[in-house]
């Protein structure tokens, strides 16, 4: 499925650039991008993927505020999919983070196998406002502990860039990361892929998807009780 706002490209090198391009509104996701988000990913699952923006001021806002609230609804829960086939695919995810990466756009990049992070990255996981919905729940104590998580998630503070270095959250930092992406990928054409995958399948296996699957079930209850709200 092709979008206006997700740009696929082939590197010659052989892997994928997946970019967010919808920059004046911080590459904020409705359906139909999530949508081609999944279709880029499970298109060549074996393929190394370079996930980033076609504007470096800006990494992803996570789903889009304007929408209805079943529109959002809809968008939230096909996000955990995305997230499932990030961390699921054989085929290597390395997400170039220039910018903010809000909520949503967080999770993406924390669901990624590597991440490269630009002096001007920052992260932040919330949930959409007046939900009381804490995000990244799932993945943040495979990243930087129990006791971390749970401080990232219930306050969604920002970290800044050299932070979530130190704290393990992105593996480099970089002054043009896509390029280091780049670079990273076309290395990880040399391996072989069915090694890369047994890796990425042991990794994802057991809490890291039982987690997953937690939260998605919670994020779904917490949309139905507010969308119920509102048709009574």
């Amino acid at each position: 499925m092709s979008h206006p706002h997700v740009v696929l490209e082939r590197a010659e090198a052989g892997y994928l650039r997946v970019l967010l391009a919808r920059p004046d509104r911080r590459n904020a996701l409705d359906a139909g991008m999530v949508q081609a988000l999944l279709d880029a990913l499970c298109g060549e699952p074996n393929a190394p993927v370079v996930l980033g923006s076609t504007d470096p001021r800006v990494f992803c806002s996570g789903a889009d505020l304007t929408l209805s609230a079943s529109d959002a609804a809809a968008v939230s829960d096909l996000l955990y999919q995305c997230y499932e086939v990030v961390i699921t695919r054989p085929g290597p995810v390395i997400a170039a983070v220039a910018g903010p990466a809000v909520g949503g756009g967080a999770q993406l990049a924390a669901a990624a196998d590597l991440r490269v992070a630009g002096p001007l990255a920052r992260l932040r996981w919330t949930g959409p406002p007046g939900l009381g919905l804490a995000v990244g729940g799932w993945v943040l104590p495979s990243l930087v502990g129990r006791g971390a998580a749970t401080e990232l998630a219930l306050t969604g503070r920002w970290i800044e860039a050299a932070e979530a270095h130190a704290r393990g959250l992105v593996n480099w930092l970089d002054e043009e990361p896509a390029r280091l992406a780049d670079e990273i990928a076309e290395s990880l054409l040399a391996r072989e892929a069915d090694q890369i995958g047994r890796i990425k399948m042991i990794i994802s296996s057991g809490d890291l998807l039982d987690r997953l699957h937690a939260e998605r079930a919670a994020n779904r209850a917490v949309w139905e009780q507010a969308l119920s709200r509102d048709l009574a």
